[in-house]
């Protein structure tokens, strides 16, 4: 299992990539799993804690690798 971090994508560009993965024949929950995280701010200086980020979870290493070349 390895996982790629996307940093700063907006959710509807992350669905779009989700799109892709299924038209290309990828199973999400078999091949692929995805989370999206939003920014956190702090509540005190309102600085960002963490950018808004979303964590792909691929079961296959070649298609991990893959999908690091394409979107990272």
């Amino acid at each position: 299992m390895l996982q790629v971090r996307l940093i700063d994508k907006m959710p509807n560009e992350i669905m779009d990539i989700v799109r892709e993965l299924r038209q290309q024949g990828y199973t999400q929950g078999t091949d692929f799993d995805f989370a999206y995280n939003k920014p956190k701010y702090d509540d005190l200086s309102h600085d960002a804690v963490y950018n808004r980020h979303t964590v792909f979870t691929f079961y296959k290493e070649e298609l991990a690798t893959w999908f690091s070349l394409r979107y990272e």
